[in-house]
């Protein structure tokens, strides 16, 4: 049985992403990793925002690492080299996240899911500023909890099915990026991977994949 035909009432908990999965702001994060990497050159600029689509769901401060190291060919990151890269991108990011439109079918989905099981939020964005995007959004009533990073998104999923009564072969999590895939596998939790029209398929062939969240509201 496809995984959008399971009655709702299978699912034990819902795992989401955050970014492609219930607001629409992959490109806003692209354009910032462009913004913030363009006075190197256009050429740094677009392999900064390559990679981060490539590798999306990894916390940004893996990508700073990983530009600075092997982009930009220079001595790692100091502490407080990391902090103002982190403070400039989330002033580029922060309002147009939080203005930005929501995936087709996630508010829905929500308010349809929200009195019957425990939602989570488990995202590479840093964890103190996704509260704040998920409060001034007005979504923060639909999750139980809300995790971000510095930590891996495969402890964050472990973390939550640790925390919770909860079978994994009866948790769903859906994502746009393979580390949540991965996740998911790494944590035994059923994976719905969502590619937006017109993207390329990150995930292997057996992967099911939906273009919204209208699937999961029938």
């Amino acid at each position: 049985m496809n995984i959008t035909s399971r009655p709702t009432d299978y699912w034990q908990a819902i795992i989401f992403d955050f970014d492609g999965v219930i607001v629409e702001s992959g490109d806003i994060k692209a354009q910032a990793f462009a913004e913030l990497y363009r006075h190197h050159g256009e050429t740094i600029a677009q392999a900064a925002v390559d990679y981060h689509r490539t590798n999306g769901g990894m916390s940004r401060y893996l990508k700073f690492h990983y530009f600075q190291q092997n982009l930009l060919n220079n001595p790692p990151l100091t502490k407080e080299e990391e902090q103002e890269l982190d403070r400039r991108f989330s002033e580029l990011v922060m309002n147009a996240v939080i203005a930005c439109q929501a995936v087709a079918g996630a508010e829905t989905l929500l308010d349809k899911m929200v009195n019957q099981i425990p939602l989570f939020v488990a995202s590479g964005t840093p964890e103190n500023e996704l509260r704040t995007i998920v409060e001034r959004r007005n979504l923060s009533r639909y999750f139980t909890r809300v995790h971000g990073s510095p930590r891996l998104k495969e402890a964050l999923v472990a973390d939550i099915l640790s925390a919770h009564p909860l079978d994994p072969e009866r948790v769903l999590m859906v994502g746009d990026a393979l580390v949540d895939y991965e996740s998911a596998q790494q944590n035994g939790v059923i994976f719905l991977g969502r590619v937006r029209p017109g993207d390329d398929n990150p995930f292997p062939k057996s992967v099911e994949i939906i273009p919204d969240l209208w699937p999961l509201t029938t």
